[in-house]
């Protein structure tokens, strides 16, 4: 018979034949036979099952050893002994290896021929062992696979108690091992279907043993919390997830994130590793334990870890979208990590680049389930944009590509964000900036959110661009007297804006000593008042310092007198400010501060009684003009109480709208919600110079009269400051609501501006007049809020009063007092501060500002002084309306820029810096309803200056054809703190946070 059998294998014949012939052979299995021949037939059929040229031969031998071995079942039971399964495991068979999956595919095999006879037993107590010992040798998926099946129809070769323990920890250790290099769609099947088998023989043995199930996940966080930089474990151990139970999460997350033995690193390297697990393609509830372990990170505090993973993974999982197998689940963590992650808007930011392109593919793709995921997509990015506004650059595009698509109401995308969201302030620095990234295109150093701070950020760029104001302040010689002055950390925060190798600089310093007692760390503020009191500050500063340096250098205040010999103060010396410029003293001996020098400008209010014509004048500083809307604009917001604020067109209209209401010097209407063009900047500004009439509860007493009486008051500007500083009076307080509103009305801002400026008239003898202030005077946010109340005189009440005057003075003659013409002084747009948000209480500020390499407006002379309003040939003053005047006209534009495109201007926002242009500036609202400009820097513009023979431009007793050098100790500062940056992004061993606790210190 084995003669016949072997024959049969090894000639000539076809196919057919040979089944024929082996089909006999089959049959001929249930005659007698010999013990000897059962003996050589099992080994020549086992060498063929082992040996076989092809498959038909493997497949004779399968055949021919279970017919025989079935009707000689105790001759099989001789030849397959312990012994021979022990040599399988352990030695092979022949040239093939011990590890090859034909031995355990023999074996499982045999064990089916066998499983009724007593010395399987004993068979099974062998692989028990071997079994053990093979997968500690980290074997292949395909011998895994071959085991997971073996096992999972003998469980009697599974290893028990103690030993089981340790079966499943190594089990899962080699999963941990697993890789696939193929890259056919059939050899990826494959290779999932093995890991399955795997995941499938652990998920029965955690069933059959539950004390086998904690061991096993503690290796598998072993595993994945692993810091080993040459091992990285693989994914598949993702299969194991489905196979927990859903009740165990909460207990074992809490578990992990309690342990005082698992350091940061580790944690941090699971975290990021389970998020890898969302590529799996059929893992199930992997992210219901990616958000229990964040959200466990985050009841512990553990911000650091969270901002971490987040950062280095966010993109990660954004890529999964595109996958449909495994695209919901990596939604669910994508939202969860973003909504969470509310202290910055740079995770959301890293994922902006990709979400057109993805929103394009869902909308094409075809399939039935990409039109419900895109709105739950599309929901999870107008909450984001919502939460970071203020960046139209960036999601303009965006915008565009999801218009037509429905969109959540602000009431919900609150809801939604109020769900998930987790707060770092205190760690947010330190971590979110290990990546150190290098500068962007522009070149310019962002400032970083040191949390809610936007509001100072938004006005050291505003101030910053202020080229006259950042040279001075960087040119200040400042002495041992002023070295632990305010002045004296802006001039140190402006050196490392203009010179450190950051991307973005951190403010602490400077934050702690610029912020008002009032203002709580940590919240929000309002930059417009933040600028008041910032300026205030500097100015009074450097007022006391000026006094306490007109005293003699030896004597102390409060010393009492002393010998005047040595260490006078010269009287000149006296006169000038302490922090004058390094080249010299200021011109003229002025003793006006820098801030004065910069931005102080002088307003003479008038009162004028309209019984008996008596004025009253008192002339007092400035350093920026708080403009308030027209009251009808304010009656747009009149209604119900909302949460909500509205304004402008969002508004709805109830009832008719209100009448226009004009004043005496523009014939601008404000007619809220109607189609006249939007309010600009110089219409606000005639407003706040247009007299108003005192009357009623608001009448005013006149001296002369020794009575309450109907009055006028007007203002006028009479001394124009270099930079002109203007603030929107957005925030109203409404009483019925008891809620400040914000008044969301666009307003058009143009590149130049014309401000009339008056030269004071003459003196009054009257006892009511009253003297010029002397103190610079910050307007507070409570007298800015009282602008908005006052009403200007309707035209009938212009006409009645022309006629009760007792001189009936008409036109000109009605104004207060004897005005001389106004000279209009040209002013160029430097930056602008917007804020971003639905009211004062919340929202984000960012700002625009001038790109200048060499000076700021002052190098850019008007091609044609008359487009201004400027004197003509003759020397008269060209017959124009006494008001503010922007110009818009895209050729005065390019006379002023000098024909600069895009890239004039930069957009600041924190950390972020990028090219702008001055029609974005001039259209965001319209694309953002809810970004208005708030703080506005127009910077005077000198038509008198010219080019001196070195081609430099001087003004203000500086030259401006570059930066100023900066004073030894200052290039120290900023050289170390390069050179330890550098340190850090060429591999250091000092992270980030300690090189910036050293520099911080060193401040």
């Amino acid at each position: 018979m084995d003669k016949i059998l072997e024959g049969l294998v090894s000639s000539s014949h076809s196919v057919p034949v040979k089944k024929a012939i082996v089909k006999k052979v089959v049959e001929a299995a249930e005659k007698e036979v010999t013990a000897e021949q059962c003996q050589a037939l099992y080994t020549l059929t086992t060498r063929l099952i082992f040996l076989g040229e092809d498959a038909f031969q493997k497949q004779v031998g399968f055949q021919v050893l279970e017919a025989y071995a079935r009707y000689h079942r105790a001759d099989f039971e001789l030849f397959f002994s312990k012994d021979f399964v022990l040599g399988l495991l352990q030695q092979g068979y022949g040239p093939l290896d011990r590890k090859d999956p034909a031995m355990v595919n023999y074996i499982h095999g045999c064990l089916r021929l066998l499983i009724s006879c007593p010395s399987v037993l004993d068979i099974f107590s062998i692989i028990q062992t071997e079994i053990l010992r093979m997968v500690c040798e980290r074997p292949e998926p395909a011998l895994c696979a071959r085991l997971a099946t073996m096992l999972s129809d003998f469980i009697q070769c599974i290893p028990r108690e103690k030993t089981a323990i340790l079966f499943c920890q190594q089990l899962v250790r080699t999963i941990g091992y697993f890789h696939c290099p193929a890259s056919q769609e059939r050899e990826l099947r494959e290779y999932v279907d093995q890991v399955t088998k795997v995941s499938t023989l652990l998920q029965n043995i955690w069933k059959a043993e539950p004390v086998t199930l904690l061991p096993s996940l503690q290796e598998v966080f072993a595993i994945i919390s692993s810091t080993d930089p040459s091992f990285d474990p693989s994914i598949a151990l993702a299969s194991l997830v489905q196979h927990i139970p859903l009740q165990m999460i909460t207990v074992l997350i809490k578990s992990l994130t309690t342990d005082q033995n698992v350091k940061d690193t580790s944690m941090t390297q699971a975290l990021c590793r389970m998020i890898d697990w969302l590529s799996w393609p059929l893992a199930h509830h992997v992210e219901m334990w990616v958000i229990a372990l964040l959200k466990g990170l985050a009841a512990v505090q553990k911000f650091t870890i969270l901002i971490d993973v987040t950062l280095l993974k966010i993109e990660l999982v954004f890529n999964r979208l595109w996958y449909p197998i495994v695209r919901q689940g990596a939604l669910v963590v994508l939202s969860h990590m973003l909504l969470s992650f509310q202290h910055s808007p740079e995770a959301f930011h890293l994922v902006v680049p990709h979400i057109v392109d993805l929103v394009q593919s869902l909308k094409h793709d075809g399939l039935p389930t990409s039109k419900a995921f895109l709105l739950h997509f599309t929901e999870l990015v107008h909450c984001m944009m919502y939460q970071y506004s203020g960046f139209p650059d960036l999601y303009d595009d965006i915008l565009e590509a999801i218009k037509e698509l429905p969109g959540p109401g602000e009431e919900k995308i609150k809801l939604v964000l109020n769900q998930s969201a987790w707060t770092s302030q205190s760690n947010s620095f330190a971590s979110g900036l290990l990546r150190l990234p290098g500068k962007s295109e522009t070149g310019k150093t962002g400032l970083i959110n040191l949390g809610n701070t936007c509001y100072m950020n938004s006005i050291i760029q505003t101030l910053f661009s202020a080229t006259d104001f950042r040279r001075h302040v960087l040119s200040l010689c400042l002495n041992d007297a002023t070295a632990n002055t305010l002045m004296k950390k802006l001039q140190l925060l402006f050196t490392f804006l203009s010179h450190t190798q950051r991307a973005a600089y951190a403010p602490r310093v400077f934050f702690e000593a610029s912020r008002p007692p009032w203002f709580n760390a940590g919240s929000q503020q309002d930059c417009s008042e933040y600028l008041r009191f910032l300026l205030d500050r500097l100015h009074e500063e450097e007022k006391t310092i000026q006094v306490l340096m007109t005293a003699k250098p030896n004597v102390s205040p409060g010393n009492g007198p002393s010998d005047n010999t040595g260490g006078e103060t010269s009287a000149e010396d006296a006169r000038v400010s302490p922090v004058a410029p390094v080249e010299g003293k200021s011109e003229g001996n002025d003793e006006r501060t820098l801030i004065e020098r910069m931005f102080g400008g002088r307003l003479s209010t008038g009162i004028r009684c309209m019984t008996c014509n008596s004025v009253s004048e008192k002339e007092e500083p400035f350093t920026d003009l708080s403009l308030a809307f027209c009251p009808s604009s304010l009656l747009q917001n009149e209604g119900p109480c909302q949460g909500a604020v509205n304004g402008g067109s969002e508004a709805p209209e109830i009832g008719p709208s209100p009448k226009p209401v004009t004043t005496s010097t523009t014939s601008v209407h404000f007619v809220p919600g109607s189609s006249e063009p939007p309010l600009s900047v110089p219409d606000l500004v005639d407003y706040f110079l247009a007299p108003e009439i005192l009357d009623k509860e608001n009448a005013y007493f006149c001296q002369k009269c020794g009575s309450l009486q109907r009055a006028e008051r007007g203002m006028r500007v009479v001394a124009a400051p270099e930079y002109l500083i203007l603030t929107l009076l957005r925030f109203s307080y409404d009483a019925k609501c008891h809620v400040r509103r914000k008044i969301l009305d666009n307003v058009t801002i143009p590149p130049l501006m014309r401000l009339p400026v008056h030269a004071p008239p003459p003196k009054h003898s009257s006892p009511s007049s009253s003297p010029p202030s002397s103190t610079l005077q910050v307007d507070s946010p409570e007298s800015s809020e009282n602008l908005a109340k006052k009403l200007k005189p309707s035209q009938r009440e212009e006409e009645e009063t022309g006629l009760e005057g007792d001189n009936g003075m008409a036109g000109g003659e009605s104004e207060v007092g004897v005005w001389p013409a106004a000279q209009f002084v040209p002013y160029v747009l430097s930056s602008v501060v917007m804020h971003s948000g639905m009211s004062s209480e919340s929202g984000h500020y960012y700002s625009y500002g001038r790109n200048l390499n060499g000076a700021d407006g002052a190098q850019h002379h008007l091609a044609n002084p008359l487009a201004l309003g400027e004197e003509s040939g003759n020397g008269q003053t060209e017959p124009i309306a006494l008001t503010c005047s922007g110009a818009t006209h895209p050729k005065q534009e390019v006379e002023v820029y000098g024909g600069q495109a895009a890239g004039d201007w930069l957009l600041f926002n924190d950390s972020r810096v990028t090219f702008t242009s001055l029609g974005s500036v001039q259209n965001v609202t319209n694309r953002f309803p809810k970004d208005t400009a708030y703080v506005l820097i127009y910077r005077k513009q000198d038509v008198t200056r010219g080019q001196n023979s070195t081609g430099g431009v001087t003004a203000n007793g500086m030259r401006l054809g570059s930066e100023p050098p900066l004073q030894k100790e200052l290039m120290d500062a900023v050289t170390k703190d390069n050179k330890l940056f550098l340190q850090v992004r060429e591999g250091g061993v000092r992270s980030y946070s300690v090189v910036n606790e050293e520099l911080q210190c060193r401040e």
